[in-house]
């Protein structure tokens, strides 16, 4: 009696998680099936419908072209400036929260916890807050309206959250390793790179990841600190679909906003696991 219970409870289980997994996946199953549909298809009314005809013209179309202002170029360029600039943001980023997480738990000097708390204080101050500031920072540089302007706004705005990140999964590691590393003679560097950094791995993980989709999906820094070639896929894509040139295809639209949501989609699929492992490994203490 007791195993069919279990089994009853297993099989409800499963249906409401088959429900939620459909319920969610469901956006993106139209936005596929439309954007593989021919435009004739989407005007009679078929949104919601399985594809009648299948055409990639759409996604072709929107690699190659994208609206940004009042030129149309290739999507496919502004894909490759967000790859430019997301790249060495999250390596950045991440290597320095590293670094503090680092200094701040196993390096404590006077003052360490309220530079920390200072730090946390970062994670909290939204976008809009800094544009003014950021936007004077970066003309005082000489590098506004440009991809190193982009990696050095995200650079600074993740420093708070990599280094929260990095500070509670480092105080879970027993402090024995430095001190005997201490004793052995290694130095402060030797034992960042010998010893923390390869016991790192869930959590650069879940930086990784954490960082990659923030700054990727991320609109208003793109929008405010980037122009013309520098702005990123989804300047273009806002640009796109804004566009109200000529009769509006809503099945390239679709294409392109899947194309934008592919790198991240992808991550997710490939290291989504250990982005759970990574926030959990960090949860015994701290």
């Amino acid at each position: 009696m007791a195993s069919r219970h279990l089994t009853l409870g297993r099989i409800v289980l499963y249906a409401v998680l088959a429900y939620c997994v459909l319920y969610y996946l469901l956006p993106l199953t139209v936005m596929l099936f439309n954007s593989i549909k021919p435009l004739d298809d989407l005007k009679a009314g078929n949104v919601m419908s399985f594809p009648r005809s299948v055409t990639f013209a759409p996604w072709v179309k929107a690699w190659n072209t994208a609206c940004t202002g009042v030129q149309c170029e290739g999507m496919k360029g502004y894909f490759w400036n967000s790859v430019s600039f997301v790249v060495p943001a999250v390596l950045i980023s991440t290597l320095v929260g590293a670094f503090n997480g680092y200094v701040l738990t196993m390096w404590r000097f006077r003052g360490s916890n309220a530079l920390f708390m200072a730090l946390m204080l970062g994670c909290f101050i939204p976008f809009q807050s800094i544009l003014l500031p950021m936007a004077r920072t970066l003309g005082a540089l000489g590098i506004s309206q440009s991809v190193a302007g982009l990696i050095f706004v995200h650079v600074v705005y993740g420093i708070a959250f990599t280094t929260l990140f990095f500070r509670n999964y480092y105080v879970t590691l027993p402090e024995e390793l430095v001190k005997a590393a201490r004793i052995d003679g290694a130095g402060f560097m030797r034992i960042f790179h010998r010893i923390i950094l390869p016991l790192s791995g869930p959590i650069i993980v879940v930086t990784v990841i954490w960082q990659f989709t923030q700054i990727w999906n991320d609109f208003l820094f793109g929008v405010v600190f980037s122009s013309g070639d520098s702005q990123p896929i989804t300047v273009a894509l806002n640009n796109l679909v804004n566009t109200s040139t000529g009769v509006k295809e809503y099945n390239v639209d679709m294409a392109a906003a899947v194309i934008a949501a592919l790198p991240t989609l992808f991550v997710y699929v490939v290291a989504g696991k250990y982005f759970v492992r990574g926030l959990t490994a960090g949860a015994v203490k701290g």
